[in-house]
Order: C-alpha cells, then structure tokens, then sequence
C-alpha cells in the first residue's frame, strides 16, 4: 500500500466521495478485511458492503489481499490500495483553478489556484512516476512562524519574496543544455488549529 494516491478520473472522485465508500476506504486503509467484517463495522447488510467494495475496486481504489474458503462462500480479504487519497483539480479539469488568470501575491483565492496547481502537477508526476517504477525529486519545507504585528508579517513577506529572489537569480540558468525546470511555490497563510478542522 502507498502513502498518499492521486485521484484523477472523475468516475474514481465521484465513488470515492460517497459517504459510505469513504467510511469504506477509511476501514481499509487501516487494515485489510471482507465484506462480512466491515459490514459488521459500519452497520450494514455484507451484500450493500459487497455493492460498494465492488464499486470502489472498479476504479483501483481497493484491491484484494487475498482469497480464502469460510465454510460455503469465498471471503475476499480488500484493502485501500493507498493510506490516504487526494483528489486532482484534473478531476474538474472544466473548473479547475487557474492561477494565471488573476495573479496575486496577497490574495487568499489565488494561494488556493497556486496550491491546486501544485496538487495537480505533483500529482501527475508522482502517477508517472509510478508507473515507470521511479521516484520524483522534489522538496519541501513545512513549518510555522508567530508574527507579533501585522507590520512584522508583511515586512517577513518582503525579505523573504528578496531572499528566494536572489536564491532563483543565482541559481537560475536559460541556458543549460540539459538543464531541467523546477516550480518554486512558497506560501504564508495563517494556520488552523486543529481542533477547529472539520
């Protein structure tokens, strides 16, 4: 089972977004089991269960561990075939967020377009890289700063839009023959709490 998969189809967002299918893809995604015991789990009939996992392994969301006799029937032992799922804005491809259309550094709705970019693109690298047994070079930094003051944040912004500008020009090169092109994404947003998550 991989860590995190990408949803792009979307047939494959619209099962996995089910209530039930979800709360499906959560049980199995934490252990393998049958029809029978996640029916057991969830509180519903073993045959509405099999609908669902039969739904959720058409689009390669669960896969089967193993097959095993259980006095007359056959027990198909599923499990997610990922620990986590996110979906692609691919899936909306119609509507899915363009940060070129409206660039702004201070905008909220923007970060979103700029995140929903990197959702995407990484995520189309990561299948590929799947697919051909490879892995991606990326990199990433994930922390927190506590700003005193509004003016401590915006002057933060400054000098730091200065230092990644001097880092690109620096290391920047239009003319390397084999050279490859690497998106830059960093963003400042204030942080939500846990427990305030739905």
């Amino acid at each position: 089972m991989i860590e995190v998969a990408v949803i792009e189809d979307p047939a494959a967002a619209e099962v996995s977004l089910d209530p039930i299918r979800a709360r499906l893809l959560a049980e199995l995604s934490a252990e393998p089991a049958s029809a029978a015991m996640l029916a057991a789990r969830v509180g519903l009939a073993r045959q509405k269960v099999n609908y669902h996992l039969k739904a959720l392994e058409r689009h390669g969301l669960v896969e089967l561990v193993e097959e095993r006799r259980k006095g007359n029937v056959n027990e198909r032992m599923m499990r997610a075939t990922a620990a986590s799922f996110v979906i692609s804005p691919v899936a909306l491809s119609a509507v899915q967020p363009d940060p070129g259309r409206s660039p702004d550094r201070l905008s909220a709705r923007w970060l979103l377009a700029v995140a929903a970019r990197l959702v995407r693109d990484v995520g189309a690298l990561v299948t590929g890289a799947d697919r051909a047994g490879k892995k991606v070079a990326t990199f990433a930094i994930d922390g927190e700063v506590r700003f005193a003051s509004a003016a401590d944040r915006a002057a933060f912004a400054e000098e730091l839009a200065g230092a990644v500008t001097a880092l690109v020009s620096k290391y920047h090169d239009d003319q390397a023959e084999r050279g490859r092109r690497h998106r830059l994404v960093v963003a400042v947003h204030p942080s939500v709490d846990k427990e305030s998550r739905p």
